[in-house]
């Protein structure tokens, strides 16, 4: 089959010195130099990829696990009303972006005939409230879980899935509920993996050698995606055709290596050490969220390659276009010039609604007759982009023409490669979340969990004066 080409382009020109200024914006020689650097780390992927490394990169050719997929979501998947999802992280924070993306937005409170699946609700904060008002809202025996960690090591998501695996037990009985829980995690080891080796539970696997943050494009993200009605077969076309256009040893004409390379002058050279994300769509405000989590959980590290201490990394910040020219903009374009703000726009929204009239006795309303919202929404972005760069503040521009699995995809899998050669330009480890993993082992210890019990004295005080009171 051969490879779509990728649809989605970026424009760049306001973050260059000629649009915003020599103190904020980028020279083409810095341009040209950080893309040099850049196709040297475009270069060390792929050759990384040939020798079986980076295997985030191969996930867009798994399509017998798409057929599987697919297969459960039909056969069984789509008779239950409620599907709740269980994770946190990367493990809940892609399948909530591709499913706003491309299903209906209120597709929870559609009949069950005509949203193409079970009800969504997520559980990853172990808000106890939260929990409680999710097992009062489903109907626990028409309900599939779907438990989500690779290690079964997270605090969050196996407190959360003991608590919603009780209540199905008691509700349908121990054999029954085997039935209706699935596990998302490692094919062979962890703690999920040993429970579900011995309860029987169906499961799909969260692929070895991927970090968590990197496997939206796995049975991670894919399988709560199909059992909402998503075409993930269209989603891993589009991921495909921009894993080909990753291939471009220009760093300029490589989305995801030129975004990676701004994004590196502005922070180190212009000092934007914030990074906006800003689409001018509902549906996309999901893969702003789940960009946070890649941004800043690959790039925040202390140390550099070298393991000298960097403090590298670059803060990314969610925004919704409108609405947050209604909040954020006014600090964006007379606050602090720390920002390098990224605004998305889509050729043709998936639904028209148009302004057919205005009162005749309100003048100042005229310029809304007959006018369209998608062509006010995108007026806006591009108001938007004029009032920043007035203000000398940079921002590029993403554009895809519409909002379909594919183009879905393509963010993705650019955002991802972005993210790979940022680290390499931020001269870190993009893998890996050691900031991560010492509030985990805290948690394990006030929590009493076995062989945490030295770090448990040292944060709780024992035999000294006490840091924390635990109740």
């Amino acid at each position: 089959m051969a490879t779509a080409k990728s649809r989605l382009s970026i424009d760049y020109a306001n973050v260059m010195a000629s649009a915003v200024g020599q103190e904020n914006g980028l020279t083409d020689a810095e341009l040209n130099d950080a893309a040099t650097q850049a196709t040297a780390h475009i270069d060390r992927i792929w050759n990384e990829y040939d020798a079986g490394d980076q295997r985030w990169v191969a996930l867009p050719d798994n399509r017998q696990l798409v057929a599987d997929i697919e297969s459960f979501a039909s056969s069984e998947g789509r008779a239950y009303e409620d599907l709740i999802l269980v994770g946190i992280g990367g493990s809940s924070l892609g399948a909530i972006a591709t499913i706003q993306a491309l299903a209906h937005p209120f597709r929870n409170l559609q009949p069950h005939s005509n949203r193409g699946g079970p009800r969504l609700f997520v559980l990853d904060n172990p808000d106890p409230e939260k929990v409680a008002a999710t097992l009062e809202t489903v109907d626990l025996s028409k309900t599939l879980v779907n438990v989500v960690t690779k290690s079964g090591q997270t605090a969050e998501t196996m407190a959360n899935f003991l608590v919603v695996k009780d209540a199905l037990e008691q509700t349908v009985g121990q054999d029954q509920a085997r039935k209706q829980i699935v596990a998302t995690t490692d094919p062979k080891d962890g703690l999920l993996r040993q429970l579900a080796d011995q309860e029987g539970y169906r499961d799909f696997p969260v692929p070895p050698g991927v970090d968590g943050r990197m496997t939206v494009l796995s049975a991670v993200g894919m399988l709560p995606a199909a059992l909402c009605g998503v075409d993930i077969g269209g989603l891993l076309d589009g991921a495909a055709a921009m894993r080909e256009a990753s291939r471009n040893r220009d760093a300029r004409q490589n989305p995801g290596a030129l975004f990676a390379s701004i994004a590196w002058l502005a922070a180190t050279k212009r000092d934007k050490s914030m990074l906006v994300m800003m689409p001018y769509a509902d549906s996309l405000f999901g893969i702003a969220d789940w960009f946070r989590q890649l941004w800043a959980e690959s790039l925040g590290k202390r140390l550099s390659t070298a393991d000298d201490e960097v403090f590298a990394g670059q803060t990314p910040i969610k925004a919704l276009g409108a609405i947050d020219q209604h909040s954020q903009i006014q600090l964006y374009t007379e606050g602090p010039n720390d920002k390098l703000i990224c605004l998305t726009g889509v050729g043709t929204y998936r639904s028209g609604v148009e302004i057919a009239a205005t009162p005749d006795s309100i003048d100042e309303l005229g310029y809304l007759r007959n006018a369209e919202l998608g062509q006010l929404l995108d007026r806006e972005r591009m108001a938007t982009a004029w009032a920043l760069t007035n203000a000398n503040r940079p921002n590029l521009s993403i554009s895809i023409p519409a909002i379909d699995a594919g183009t879905v995809g393509e963010f993705f899998f650019m955002h991802e490669f972005q993210t790979v050669v940022g680290g390499g330009l931020f001269d870190v480890n993009p893998f890996g979340q050691p900031g991560v993993e010492a509030g985990k082992n805290a948690t394990y210890a006030l929590m009493g969990r076995e062989g945490y019990e030295t770090l448990r004295d040292e944060l709780t005080g024992s035999g000294g004066e006490s840091r924390y009171t635990l109740s």
